[in-house]
């Protein structure tokens, strides 16, 4: 890499420093919200009903269990929550299975932090059979650990998720860079004492304290990571 990129664990003026990144899957690395969305979409038209597109900001970013049961409640659908989840999973499944379009940046930047050897997490609301699919072909070695949604008790927007991530890596929630791209995320990510970059992909995200909002990963490095520590820390959530 080149000599601009300080050396990790480099303190700041602040005595701070970023010492783990921990990266959100869909719509972040991944070009699959359009993916759930489509399957949802489907799902229910073989079920007999039509979702209305303005549902489709309600169920962005959340847990399968909340998405799902906003749908079955606002269309009538005869569907349980768990059958629901097992039709949804496989129809996302399949489509990933066929092709996996990453965002742009997420290579490079997935890159940077193995060859900088950056503690990073991938913490996810999709279920733990989605998320090791998905890691097969984003290369597991770049990540120390991943936390899926159905491993928690509660996940985004709750923080339990990057709270979870912070405490296996060992390290302070305060001094993590999240990477999200929902309202959802960013919530769990703040209520965690996270440091946030949100890359919006469906709806619109504003910039607030502790959160920089970009267009793309590809505005996203390990200075850039490393930058956002030279502001005052707050205090841990955890």
């Amino acid at each position: 890499m080149t000599s601009t990129v300080p050396a990790f664990g480099t303190g700041t003026a602040e005595g701070s420093a970023l010492q783990a990144v921990l990266l959100d899957m869909d719509g972040t690395l991944v070009d699959t919200e359009g993916f759930w969305w489509d399957v949802e979409v489907e799902v229910f038209a073989a079920l007999g009903h039509t979702l209305d597109e303005s549902w489709r900001h309600v169920v962005v970013g959340g847990p399968m269990t909340r998405s799902a049961g906003f749908l079955i409640e606002a269309t009538g659908a005869a569907i349980t929550l768990a059958e629901l989840s097992v039709l949804l999973n496989e129809g996302f499944e399949d489509r990933i299975d066929r092709a996996l379009p990453l965002m742009p940046g997420a290579a490079r930047l997935l890159a940077e932090l193995s060859a900088h050897e950056v503690p990073t997490a991938l913490v996810s609301a999709s279920h733990r059979r989605v998320i090791d699919r998905v890691l097969a072909s984003l290369g597991p070695q770049h990540f120390a650990l991943s936390v899926a949604g159905d491993e928690v008790a509660r996940t985004k927007p709750h923080p339990d998720p990057y709270l979870l991530a912070a405490s296996r890596l060992g390290v302070d929630p305060a001094r993590c860079a999240v990477v999200e791209d929902t309202a959802t995320g960013v919530a769990a990510a703040e209520a965690a004492g996270c440091r946030v970059i949100a890359v919006p992909s469906v709806a619109p995200i504003a910039p607030a304290p502790r959160r920089t909002v970009v267009t793309s990963l590809e505005e996203v490095d390990l200075p850039f990571l490393q930058s956002l520590m030279t502001y005052p820390v707050p205090p841990s959530a955890g």
